[in-house]
């Protein structure tokens, strides 16, 4: 399977790994740890890539649970410098943004690779927007609500069938507009609207649902809260070996990128799964 990502055409036959690079100061991971200055971001990005990521994923407004309002302008100040700079490496970087606005002004500058949406693509005017831009990758993911109140109380019937119909329409809508298939990228969304029994049954189902699916699937379960709820560790910087974990289960359900802040750990992992003949 192949995932079209602006100038690159990523084969996703073996598992890659996308370096997350927050430029927000108050991030539920990292606390604003690398969004001081470019030059810190740009420090942090190529540690990333020497860790071993494939893919730079660049993003301006924390979408954690309860997190506060941004403005599109003030995403877009703090992103612009970043991916500028970044976008020379010659390396897949996507944009992690929910903004039409921001992805506007970043597609018309030409300075990313793809966009990955946590909203897919329902700003509006967002479809469209992509639809004029023939190469670049979308990635769309399911969240029910919105990040300041996703978390309070989400209620599904059955998790996996509604995560699956909702990203399916999604899908229809892009390919109505004219986004070929091969540009798509699908997120079920893990920890956005979800309790932990929801995102447990969307892990174990996810194999059931990766057999059918037609495009390939990023996971992004990174020192979530889900993972802390499990292991009691509340501090995320001290989740690695559960992110790792759980990494490495999405890989063994058929998730082709994983959403990582310790590509390192996780790509040293990943080459253990792959060396010990998964693959085979």
């Amino acid at each position: 399977m192949r995932w079209q990502c602006g100038r690159f055409e990523l084969n996703l036959d073996r598992p890659k790994v996308m370096g997350i690079v927050n430029v927000t100061p108050d991030s539920f991971s990292d606390g604003g740890q690398y969004s001081s200055n470019l030059d810190s971001v740009r420090s942090h990005a190529q540690q990333l890539l020497n860790e071993g990521a494939d893919i730079l994923d660049v993003g301006g407004e924390s979408t954690r649970p309860g997190s506060d309002y941004v403005s599109p302008e003030a995403e877009w100040e703090r992103v612009a410098p970043v991916i500028e700079a970044l976008y020379q490496w010659n390396v897949p970087l996507t944009l992690d943004t929910r903004r039409t606005h921001v992805m506007g002004l970043a597609l018309q500058n030409g300075w990313v690779d793809a966009i990955n949406d946590v909203a897919a693509l329902s700003d509006e005017g967002a479809v469209s927007v992509l639809a004029q831009h023939p190469n670049i990758g979308v990635c769309l993911m399911h969240m029910q609500g919105i990040p300041e109140s996703m978390q309070h109380n989400p209620e599904y019937s059955d998790v996996t069938t509604e995560v699956v119909q909702y990203l399916q329409s999604r899908v229809d809508e892009c390919l109505q507009a004219g986004i070929a298939p091969e540009r798509l990228l699908l997120d079920p969304g893990f920890g956005f609207g979800k309790t932990l029994q929801h995102n447990i049954d969307l892990m174990r189902d996810l194999k059931l649902w990766m057999d059918q699916s037609a495009y390939p699937v990023l996971i992004g379960v990174s020192r979530k809260t889900m993972l802390g709820q499990i292991t009691g560790i509340d501090i995320p910087e001290e989740r690695v070996v559960a992110s790792v974990t759980a990494a490495i289960a999405s890989i063994a359900r058929g998730a082709h990128i994983v959403r990582v802040h310790d590509v390192k750990e996780t790509v040293q992992a990943v080459k253990i799964w792959q060396e010990l003949g998964v693959w085979a």
